[in-house]
């Protein structure tokens, strides 16, 4: 089953991964670039730790668009 090639998956599957997979680019992508562009002091924890979070996929990305940027700076 490891080595499963594209062309022995059912449609289903194929077509499930050709919808998840862009999501998780994008809202990494996203994650990414607040992450880049928020001061620390607008973050909830350190920065590090969200670095390594985003990239667990696909709850890291939606983890730290959730709950890891604050709105107050300084919160």
């Amino acid at each position: 089953m490891a080595n499963q090639h594209w062309s022995d998956l059912p449609r289903w599957q194929k077509a499930g991964a050709l919808i998840v997979a862009p999501a998780e680019i994008v809202l990494t992508t996203l994650a990414a670039i607040d992450l880049i562009r928020r001061p620390s002091a607008q973050v909830r924890g350190p920065k590090a730790l969200w670095w390594a979070g985003i990239f667990v996929q696909p709850l890291g990305p939606i983890a730290y668009l959730k709950w890891g940027r604050s709105a107050r700076p300084g919160a």
